[in-house]
């Protein structure tokens, strides 16, 4: 199941409205009654608060982006620090710097 916080992300981003991490204009509470989260407080301009069934429309969605973002994290370890990875270029040519990457793309396919 996925996290509440990613499909009212994609609920705003599909209806063109920006997601901020830092700032967020509502908040979710969870009671610990076994119903997961809940919206408490919605203060986004010129977009109604979501119904429990909007939100869960975005489960298959959300799934998806939570499982690339594992991999993209997985893929930007394995990549190493772009010092690094302009080293490995200089030292060993951008054809094997490619067939690297390529490989890491390859082991962690996204979605």
């Amino acid at each position: 199941m996925t996290q509440t916080i990613t499909k009212l992300k994609l609920y705003l981003e599909e209806n063109n409205k920006v997601f901020d991490d830092e700032m967020f204009n509502f908040k979710l509470e969870n009671n610990l009654d076994g119903n997961g989260d809940i919206i408490v407080f919605w203060n986004v301009s010129g977009l109604a608060q979501p119904t429990a069934e909007q939100i869960a429309s975005y489960e298959t969605a959300a799934n998806e982006e939570e499982a690339n973002n594992i991999i993209i994290s997985t893929r930007k370890t394995a990549y190493g620090p772009w010092d690094k990875q302009l080293e490995e270029i200089y030292d060993n040519g951008i054809d094997s710097w490619k067939a690297r990457i390529l490989q890491i793309k390859t082991d962690n396919p996204k979605s």
